[in-house]
């Protein structure tokens, strides 16, 4: 009998078949291969320039692979165009470590860009001067701690509060697929663990594949962890059976560094 767990993989949300992905003579990812199921949490780790913020572009479409093939909801991205392509992109919500905010709007503003993707442009413009779907992004501050910031001018948040108004355009987004870019490298260790109780926070019942240096906190938010290594796939575990060998080996460090 097949487990539930075979049976996800079948059908995966995300996958890499023999990827590679150059930048002139920078082999950015080379032959990586990976699936992940619905709902896993996944944490990518390696060594600065390993290649997790390329796998992370070519899964969110912004990059296309030199060769092999990039599937998302089980349709390839190489053989999409147009409407199809954006239709398959607006299910894949990013964050991103700086945030990607417009500093001189208020929040509302910020939060509503999670509806760009499905909005015709006289709505995107009209909800510039007249905000459209308050509601909606009222409830997603509120699930984040920041209903009373509804129409603060963005540049006035602390660093922490614009990091969940970046959240709050994901939840308005409503993704079934969130990826983050190292969203913890630039924050102190406590709001490392805010920012991953947030990330697991808006992930539930979506997949969820982020890149992290921390790899505590790569064990302690997710389900299973791959490791790469200039460009290469290392290991692929789930979190419980990452060994200090496998991280040894991913940092080019004694064993016993971990």
């Amino acid at each position: 009998m097949r487990s539930a767990r075979s049976s996800e993989l079948d059908n995966p949300v995300l996958s890499l078949n023999n990827v590679t992905c150059r930048f002139g003579q920078l082999v950015a990812l080379q032959a990586v291969s990976l699936v992940v199921a619905p709902g896993e949490r996944v944490a990518l780790v390696g060594p600065s320039g390993a290649g997790k913020s390329t796998l992370l572009s070519l899964l969110n479409g912004s990059l296309s692979p030199t060769s092999g093939e990039v599937r998302v909801l089980g349709r390839s991205l190489q053989n999409l165009h147009g409407d199809r392509r954006r239709q398959v992109q607006r299910q894949v919500g990013m964050v991103y470590q700086q945030h990607h905010l417009v500093s001189n709007l208020p929040v509302i503003h910020n939060v509503n860009a999670g509806h760009l993707g499905r909005w015709p442009l006289w709505k995107a413009l009209w909800s510039l001067v007249w905000p459209q779907q308050v509601n909606v992004a009222q409830q997603a501050l509120a699930q984040l701690g920041l209903a009373d910031k509804l129409y603060a001018r963005t540049d006035r948040l602390s660093g922490g509060q614009q990091q969940r108004v970046a959240l709050a355009r994901v939840l308005v987004q409503d993704p079934a697929i969130v990826l983050a870019d190292e969203p913890v490298a630039s924050v102190d260790p406590a709001r490392s663990h805010d920012m991953m109780n947030l990330l697991s926070q808006i992930g539930q019942n979506r997949t969820l594949l982020v890149s992290l240096h921390d790899v505590d906190l790569a064990k302690a938010y997710c389900d299973r962890i791959i490791g790469l290594r200039q460009g290469r796939l290392v290991f692929d575990r789930s979190s419980t059976a990452v060994s200090q060998q496998d991280l040894a080996e991913l940092y080019d460090l004694k064993a016993d560094a971990f």
